[in-house]
């Protein structure tokens, strides 16, 4: 008996180790194939914008293609769905909000998956805090004024997408102003800044980075950020907070998550090469003049950051009564 156990433990060491000898392996021929980085939205989004800014970088250091593909649908979570259900090999990357991300489950009463369960970490790239902007038409020059005109006339307030982060910061500011206006839901970011563009919606919350070109260009009238300080490239501009909406903050935060099971070795080298694409003079100075910062975290933080967004909307969605199917 006691020979048969030590060599029953023998074999299992001798499997371990060939196990191990094979992840080590495979993560060290990591990549050998093309790699699809999934953006859940349409063209034209902050998201895809970041994304076309890093990928070609991204091909240069890990020396295979980089594929950007748009999966939009349900508020991003046709394409976070995809990326969750794929091999957890490495070569299947999703670059989305994760603050929206991060509302989903409060959101869908039906979620065909758990975004903190299925999807880890790769890390973080960039935040752009919410503006909100006006048609040039509407007679308000500053939050209080925009409250007082909402509870006067009927202001439709375009939505990203329903259960959005733009959405829930929308429902949020009202509650904390009194503001009144009609939620008015898009299928994605660009559709709703380009018809508040044309005057057919008037009031909108989105991320500066797809904003804030129209913002100078004269097509929106921008009323205020909603960081918790102000931001140098519009330092003049005023915090929500400042205007009367205490402790008001949100934002799109950008960032990288891969199915939950892929190696912590390969985790690690997508890490690495986010950061130094995200980090390289050029794509910084790109994002900074439109607004967003770059702001990374480890694999690790990406999680936790999570996770405190899913525990924090989860309140706001719960108060506004804002689950779908």
């Amino acid at each position: 008996m006691i020979r048969r156990s030590r060599f029953l433990r023998s074999v299992l060491a001798l499997a371990a180790g060939s196990l191990l000898s094979t992840s080590l392996l495979a993560s060290d021929a990591w990549p050998n194939k093309p790699i699809r980085l999934v953006v859940p939205y349409p063209p034209g989004g902050s998201s895809d914008i970041i994304a076309r800014s890093i990928g070609q970088l991204i091909s240069q250091e890990l020396k295979q293609t980089v594929i950007i593909e748009n999966k939009p649908g349900a508020n991003g979570n046709l394409g976070a769905e995809f990326v969750a259900r794929s091999q957890p090999d490495g070569y299947t990357w999703l670059l989305c909000d994760l603050g929206a991300l991060a509302i989903s489950p409060s959101v869908y009463t039906k979620l065909s998956f758990d975004p903190s369960k299925d999807l880890r970490g790769a890390g973080m790239l960039a935040y752009s805090p919410h503006m909100l902007v006006v048609h040039p038409s509407v007679q308000a020059n500053n939050l209080k004024e925009l409250v007082e005109l909402s509870k006067k006339q009927d202001l439709n307030f375009a939505v990203t997408a329903t259960g959005s982060a733009p959405h829930l910061a929308g429902v949020e500011l009202a509650r904390l102003t009194g503001a009144k206006w009609v939620y008015v839901p898009y299928k994605g970011g660009v559709q709703s800044v380009q018809d508040t563009v044309a005057g057919q919606t008037q009031v909108l919350m989105n991320g500066m980075l797809a904003t804030y070109p129209h913002v100078q260009s004269g097509k929106l009238k921008l009323l205020g950020i909603s960081k918790s300080t102000r931001m140098p490239v519009i330092a003049d501009v005023p915090t929500l907070a400042e205007q009367g909406a205490q402790g008001f903050d949100s934002g799109t935060w950008q960032g990288v998550v891969l199915p939950a099971k892929t190696p912590e070795a390969v985790v690690q080298r997508v890490h690495q090469s986010l950061l130094r694409a995200i980090r390289s003079p050029e794509v910084r100075a790109r994002l900074t003049a439109q607004g967003a910062e770059v702001v990374t975290m480890t694999p690790a933080e990406t999680d936790k950051f999570f996770n405190a967004e899913r525990a924090r909307w989860r309140t706001v969605v719960q108060t506004g009564n804002l689950q779908l199917d």
